[in-house]
């Protein structure tokens, strides 16, 4: 598998102030918001440090399991590693699909319990496109 990014998507309530702290004390970028979801770079350029925070919600078929965290890991292809990661016999927690918010993406667990979603960005549709910032 070939990596493009990684970053850890941290389930809270408190996205509002996770949004502030983030970008008044540690001069985070908005890159995408939604409400429930900010994504935030931390630096300048395309490879900078991210982190996002979301609110659990039924409606993104990523199951709140308790652990309070999720690996996002950006490939160059997402249905080649959910080919090759459920041919080894991992079953998905999410089955290969794309996404409004702007992603083709699968989830598995990893032996922790922790949610590991894959993916590849794809265009967002219309409805999920004024939430990106700073792209």
């Amino acid at each position: 598998m070939t990596y493009t990014s990684i970053s850890p998507s941290i389930y809270t309530e408190k996205i509002d102030e996770s949004r502030k702290f983030y970008t008044r004390h540690l001069n985070a970028d908005i890159i995408f918001d939604s409400g429930w979801f900010v994504h935030l770079r931390l630096g300048k350029g395309e490879n900078a440090p991210e982190i996002a925070f979301m609110s659990p919600r039924e409606e993104t078929d990523i199951p709140f399991n308790g652990k309070g965290l999720t690996y996002n890991i950006k490939v160059n292809n997402a249905d080649n590693e959910y080919t090759r990661i459920t041919g080894a016999g991992i079953h998905p927690l999410i089955p290969i699909e794309n996404h409004p918010w702007g992603d083709r993406g699968f989830a598995v667990l990893d032996p922790n319990g922790i949610v590991i979603y894959i993916y590849h960005p794809i265009e967002p549709t219309d409805e999920f496109r004024p939430y990106f910032k700073n792209g």
